[in-house]
């Protein structure tokens, strides 16, 4: 049985689901392996436009599995230290990936994201959540900590630092509810709607330019760790004359709107 699963439900879309819902997708290496590969395969896939992940069953991911965390690859010969460091390394891969992946990745949050859950939902670029779903930075009621594969890089600049502060220092359930109203997740929907919703916006996504999204999103990214606006100002002009001077995008919508259609984005 595949832990990972990769399917086209619509063009220019690929689902992977997280396939172990008796384990509620915990990231075992037996998943978190498969996924990173399926990550960086799907990446330099030109036909997909934009990326869903979600998880199997009731839950979208449950965190570190507490009955068996799987084979972690590579190992033979180390010590205890330096496989913790692999084993860490394997789940950073796993963030990595998404961003550094062309197309927008959006997280169909169905349930519970709950540790790692919750650091893989942050590190996606757009996030729609079940009535289900709830959030929970597990970590600190383990007896550990709540700061593991970049949470608490990205939650305080995406929801700013004294709410992430409250998060993940308490450890509290998050509903789906409040998710929304303070702007983790753009968006709340019935559960039996939550796929068909995220393939709405990948459908709106997919109508714009190839390359003006995949701008986008890295201009966005970027600016996380701008030292100044005039610097991330300086890299938005450049992309903004980049697609405008080498295509003609700009006059296919002007074209569009006079002819009352649909524009057409080639990227020539």
């Amino acid at each position: 049985m595949s832990f990972i699963q990769v399917d086209t439900p619509r063009p220019g879309v690929t689902l992977v689901t997280l396939n172990r819902p008796e384990r509620m997708n915990a990231m075992a290496f037996d998943v978190m392996v498969p996924l990173r590969d399926a990550l960086r395969d799907i990446s330099v896939d030109n036909t997909c436009r934009v990326v869903v992940i979600t998880g199997a069953g009731h839950g979208f991911c449950s965190g570190a599995d507490l009955e068996g965390t799987g084979m972690v690859p590579n190992i033979d010969g180390l010590k205890r230290t330096s496989i913790a460091r692999r084993a860490l390394k394997v789940l950073d891969d796993v963030i990595l990936a998404i961003r550094d992946m062309h197309q927008p990745v959006i997280a169909a949050v169905n349930g519970a994201a709950i540790g790692g859950g919750f650091c893989l939902a942050s590190a996606c670029d757009l996030r729609l959540a079940a009535e289900s779903a709830y959030f929970r930075a597990a970590g600190i009621n383990n007896g550990l900590t709540s700061t593991e594969l970049g949470i608490s890089y990205l939650l305080p600049r995406q929801i700013g630092f004294a709410r992430a502060f409250d998060i993940l220092l308490t450890g509290r359930d998050v509903d789906a509810a409040e998710a929304e109203r303070i702007g983790f997740v753009s968006r709340v929907v019935p559960d039996a709607e939550l796929l068909d919703r995220c393939y709405d916006v990948a459908d709106g996504l997919i109508g714009f330019s190839h390359v003006g999204v995949e701008l986008t999103k890295q201009l966005l990214w970027a600016s996380f760790d701008a030292g100044s606006l005039h610097a991330q100002m300086n890299h938005e002009g450049h992309a903004q004359l980049y697609v405008r001077l080498t295509t003609h995008n700009f006059e296919e919508k002007i074209a569009a709107w006079k002819e009352g259609r649909t524009p057409v984005y080639t990227d020539e």
